[in-house]
């Protein structure tokens, strides 16, 4: 163990293994073994073939953790950053029921389904990052460099500028002499901000607040729970108990309501009482989701209508977002016209008073 954990402090690149190399692994762990080769054959043909110096360490080290008699699943929990909670259990499962390929199969596809569907909804979200990112910087140069150049143009006309010119000028003069008070008050609000959202209270208050927030809230609702009946039928058909499956997979969410929502299933089902009236009550969680559920349960097939589920929410979600991308594109356009154009126009207003001016 302790030759283990001295690995895990030499790996870099973690966060590039978990994203890059780990649904590859899975998925050609799984080929190899439906193929007849065995757990170490499998484990050293992908050492010898593997690129990346952090994860041929990672192998290296599961395939001494299988040749010293420790289960596979065992080897995994020594490095947690890469194999979470959900893998592991999966894994152990596996091992346990016979069916280590055919739940190392089930892994991959379903992380596949749920990279596939980050990307799509990250996707949507960069372009207007990226445009409202691109208006501030625009604003902010103009009001920093732009404006004190207008400013000393028209400072000997002998005439009062416009309002709008005014409260403009006034803006960039306050920027110039108080910028440091600016930039200590926008660091100061992100700090804050950051650790208010690593409390408890503060985490899910803002997990809260995020799902009421119109169009974004139901998007987040949506992932949340396509996300949800995935890993649980999967995690159901491996073989994990389904007390701790629901544990893993709440905490597999990435919101702490919808987090907790499922967490208070849990202890209903651990009284004795089914899934779908453990869910009932609970807002943060669609009724469709419950009533399939329900139905699943009284057909036995329940992991089938999980997967359902799941299937509908992706492209419920899929049909949101092209939603959202196509009402954020003229609404983005208008944002980029108001701000850059106002701060054009109140520079621009002085010069229609120059005929004015000079007459005087």
């Amino acid at each position: 163990m302790a030759d283990l954990k001295t690995h895990q402090h030499r790996i870099n690149g973690i966060g590039q293994i978990k994203k890059r190399e780990l649904i590859p692994f899975t998925r050609q762990m799984a080929s190899m073994l439906n193929a007849g080769m065995s757990i170490l054959s499998a484990l050293s043909t992908l050492e010898d073939q593997c690129m990346h110096p952090g994860f041929k360490l990672v192998l290296k080290t599961l395939r001494e953790t299988v040749e010293s008699g420790m289960p596979f699943s065992e080897g995994l929990q020594q490095f947690p950053k890469i194999f979470d909670e959900m893998y592991v259990n999966m894994v152990a499962a596996g091992e346990k029921s016979g069916q280590f390929a055919a739940v190392l199969k089930r892994l991959a596809f379903m992380m596949e389904s749920s990279a596939r569907l980050m990307h799509k909804v990250k996707s949507a979200l960069t372009y207007p990052a990226v445009i409202l990112s691109l208006a501030l910087i625009i604003a902010s140069g103009m009001i920093v460099f732009v404006v004190p150049v207008f400013k000393d143009m028209f400072a000997g006309f002998g005439s009062a500028l416009p309002g709008p010119t005014q409260v403009l000028v006034n803006v960039s003069d306050f920027t110039h002499k108080h910028w440091l008070v600016l930039l200590a008050a926008i660091v100061g609000a992100v700090v804050g901000f950051r650790k208010w959202r690593a409390s408890p209270s503060g985490h899910y208050k803002f997990d809260q607040i995020m799902l009421q927030v119109p169009i974004f809230g139901p998007l987040t609702q949506k992932v949340a729970v396509s996300r949800f009946c995935r890993l649980f039928a999967q995690m159901l058909t491996s073989g994990v108990p389904i007390l701790d499956a629901m544990q893993v997979v709440a905490r597999s969410m990435g919101n702490k309501v919808i987090e907790e929502a499922i967490l208070s299933a849990r202890s209903g089902v651990e009284q004795g009482n089914t899934l779908s009236s453990s869910l009932e009550g609970k807002d943060c969680l669609p009724i469709l989701m419950i009533r399939m559920i329900a139905a699943g349960e009284k057909s036995g097939r329940i992991d089938e209508m999980l997967e359902s589920v799941a299937e509908t929410y992706d492209e419920e979600v899929e049909t949101t977002l092209g939603t959202l991308t196509s009402l954020m594109e003229p609404f983005l356009m208008v944002f980029l016209g108001v701000v850059i154009g106002g701060i054009v126009i109140a520079m621009f207003l002085p010069i229609f008073k120059i005929g004015t001016v000079v007459s005087k």
